[in-house]
């Protein structure tokens, strides 16, 4: 009895020890590593699994964040691909959940407000690469076309913008009724009609064509002048007026006003270092200046 006594009290102490070895069974807790790396090397040295891993914080039952980050990644197929995920998709993944998915959700959509440049009411639209560092953050990962028109004034200067419709892109679809009314509402003198494609390529389609050719004529009994549309895309941008598609600009000789000359180029393609930086004055003018449109 006294030699049992002497080994469990033994075995109690060594349980009970500050100093006590790990037991080299135990797991250690791998998502405490990408904060160490970010730490240290700082966030452009870690892996997108990484960056998720401390966004997700925690994991799962039987696997740490970086493991569930891992595997939210594998599940659908990339980055990009988890970015044009919705919410309840997100959930369903292993070891998200509703509360996880709205913190990938709301981080997703900081990067994409970041990115993009907001049109600002009152400022002129100088050219398709305005429409494009607007717009592409935001429509580039939708999986069905959208069409937005951005109603302008007699000097091309941003009015407001307007969804018009959501799905594949037919005449049918974006009819000239829906597209004029809020231009004829606003009192809007021009306008320009704003499209994405899902397949990542911008290249117009014939349908793409033939609703622009539609509505420009349409535009032209209205007295609304249908400046340009531009077909968006992750791989860049294309404008029909570039293409020829639309009636020249040579008459829009405003300062500052659509078709401003050096914005311009081959379609498709994207815009230059010097395009993105470039900001129109209205954006310099003050830091109170005019308010953005949403």
């Amino acid at each position: 009895m006294p030699a049992t006594r002497s080994r469990i009290s033994a075995i109690s102490k060594t349980a009970t020890s500050p100093n006590r070895t790990p037991s080299s069974t135990s797991t250690p807790d791998l998502s405490d590593r990408p904060r160490e790396r970010l730490a240290s090397e700082g966030t452009g040295a870690l892996s997108d699994a990484e960056l998720l891993a401390l966004l997700l914080r925690t994991g799962s039952h039987s696997k740490d964040a970086l493991a569930v980050a891992s595997e939210l990644l594998n599940l659908h197929g990339g980055l990009r691909r988890v970015s044009q995920a919705n919410g309840a998709e997100l959930a369903r993944s292993p070891g998200i959940g509703p509360a996880k998915s709205a913190s990938i959700l709301a981080a997703l959509e900081i990067g994409r407000r970041l990115e993009r440049r907001r049109l600002v009411v009152g400022t002129a639209m100088r050219g398709p690469v305005d429409i494009f560092r607007h717009f592409q953050p935001e429509l580039r990962d939708l999986r069905q076309e959208r069409f937005v028109v951005v109603l302008l004034d007699a000097r091309h200067r941003v009015m407001r913008t307007e969804v018009v419709s959501q799905g594949t892109l037919t005449a049918s679809l974006v009819h000239p009724r829906e597209v004029f009314r809020p231009a004829l509402r606003d009192a809007a003198a021009a306008l320009v009609l704003v499209h994405n494609h899902p397949s990542g390529d911008p290249t117009p389609s014939r349908e793409d064509r033939e609703v622009t050719i539609r509505l420009s004529r349409a535009g032209e009994i209205l007295g609304v002048r249908v400046l340009d549309h531009v077909v968006l895309a992750e791989r860049g941008y294309c404008s029909l007026r570039e293409e020829g598609l639309l009636p020249p600009a040579a008459d829009l000789a405003t300062p500052g006003a659509y078709s401003q000359p050096g914005l311009f180029g081959t379609a498709p393609r994207r815009p230059t270092s010097a395009e993105m930086d470039a900001e129109a004055p209205a954006e310099r003018a003050t830091e109170s200046g005019p308010k953005k449109v949403s």
